[in-house]
Parts: structure tokens; sequence; C-alpha cells
């Protein structure tokens, strides 16, 4: 009888040990799956906060604003058919949402441009900064190391504000001289690479040497060189807004 007695209570607590391991298990099981639907949970959450940032940025208005002379601003031409107007037309109808604010002076020089833009970038921060500036430098007689400088000063300060910088390039008339010509190109060529900036060559090609391009003074394009003005610069912007 004692022997049965024995085998009776091994049984028992074997019965009870398996009873504790199911329940342990499922409790296991349980925390287990409440710990993988957490985890999963917490990537979805982090994927839709990543989409969702993803989407804000870029569907974010961009802001331009271009810092230009006569040759930006409209000079001798009627409000709004200016380059800088059509390229606001232009980022629309490749439905980039943009807003091109053109601060550009007829006369302005690379000494004025650096003395506005801090106040510029601070009421508008732009996403890009189109620079404009040099010519009114030459036919001042300005160094080409101060106009040199003044530029730098300028893509340093965009950057600083967390701007891209798109360099507008030009060239003067070979009655400067081969020498200051070459120079004065190779200015903005430089100050390009050195700075790892997008470069407009020359914004006056295809127009500089069609005097049916120009206004009465034969210094300002006219309305109908605007385009192409556009034109010359578009391939140099399209990077720097998203567009391929």
């Amino acid at each position: 009888m004692a022997g049965t007695a024995e085998v009776a209570a091994v049984a028992e607590l074997t019965a009870a040990e398996s009873g504790m391991q199911g329940i342990r298990a499922r409790r296991s099981g349980t925390f287990a799956a409440r710990t993988g639907m957490a985890e999963w949970l917490f990537r979805l959450l982090a994927g839709i906060a990543l989409m969702v940032a993803a989407t804000s940025a870029y569907s974010a208005p961009k802001t331009l604003l271009v810092l230009g002379d006569s040759l930006s601003a409209e000079y001798g031409l009627e409000r709004g058919k200016g380059w800088a107007k059509l390229l606001e037309q232009r980022l629309q109808q490749n439905k980039v949402e943009a807003v091109v604010v053109n601060s550009s002076i007829s006369g302005d020089t690379t000494i004025g441009g650096r003395n506005r833009l801090p106040a510029l970038l601070e009421k508008n921060k732009p996403d890009v900064l189109v620079i404009e500036l040099g010519s009114n430098d030459a036919l001042r007689g300005l160094p080409i190391k101060t106009t040199q400088d003044n530029l730098q000063s300028m893509i340093d300060l965009a950057r600083k504000n967390k701007a891209q910088v798109l360099l507008v390039g030009m060239q003067m008339p070979p009655n400067y001289g081969a020498d200051y010509t070459r120079r004065f190109s190779d200015m903005f060529q430089n100050l390009a690479k050195q700075n790892k900036a997008s470069l407009v060559p020359f914004f006056m090609d295809g127009i500089a040497a069609d005097l049916d391009l120009f206004q009465a003074d034969r210094i300002h394009p006219n309305e109908r060189a605007q385009p192409m003005l556009l034109d010359n610069v578009w391939p140099h912007l399209k990077p720097l807004v998203g567009l391929k």
C-alpha cells in the first residue's frame, strides 16, 4: 500500500509540474507574441514618421532668392516679363512649388550685393541663392580680386544659412583686353570649382552677339531675350530644386 501511495504522489507531482510548465510556456508564448507585436508596431510607426517627414520635405515650398543687377531687375521691360518671373512660371509647370524672390537692383555691384545679402537671407530664408553680379564691377573698373572676394563672402554667407548657391557667370567684351576678359571669366569658374557650387558658364550665351536681342541701348537684353536667359540658367538650377 505504501508503494502504491508513493507512486500516486509522484504521479500527482509530475502532473502538477507538467501543468506549471504548460502555464509557463503559455505565458512565455504570450510575452513573445506581445513583444513581437510591440516591435512591429514600433517599426510601423517609425516608418510612417519617416514617410511623413520625407513627404513634408518634398512638398514644402522652396524659396529662391535672385540677387542680381539690371540683367535680372527687368530693366527697360514691362513688369513680369523678365527671366526671373519666367523662372517662377517654369517651376510651376514642372510641379515644383516655389517662390522666386527677385531682389535685383539695376546698377548693383558685388559690394552692394554683399551688403544687402544678410538682411535678405534673414527675411527670406532661401533654399537657393542665385548670384548674378559682377558685370557692373568691371564697368566701374573695380579690381577682379575685389569682385572675387565679395562673391566668395556671399557664397560663404549663403552656405552658413543653409542655402545652395547658383553662380551666374559673365564675360566682358574684347575691348577690355584679352588678359582682363580671360581673368574675369575664369573668376566665376574658379569660384564655382573651389566652392563646389553650381555655375551658369555664361549668362548671355547665344544673346551677346545678336543685336536684335537687345534694347536700344545695346546693353540690356530685350523681352525676346528673356526666355533665352532662362534657358541658360535652367539646366544648372534644376538639380538644386530636385529636378533631373
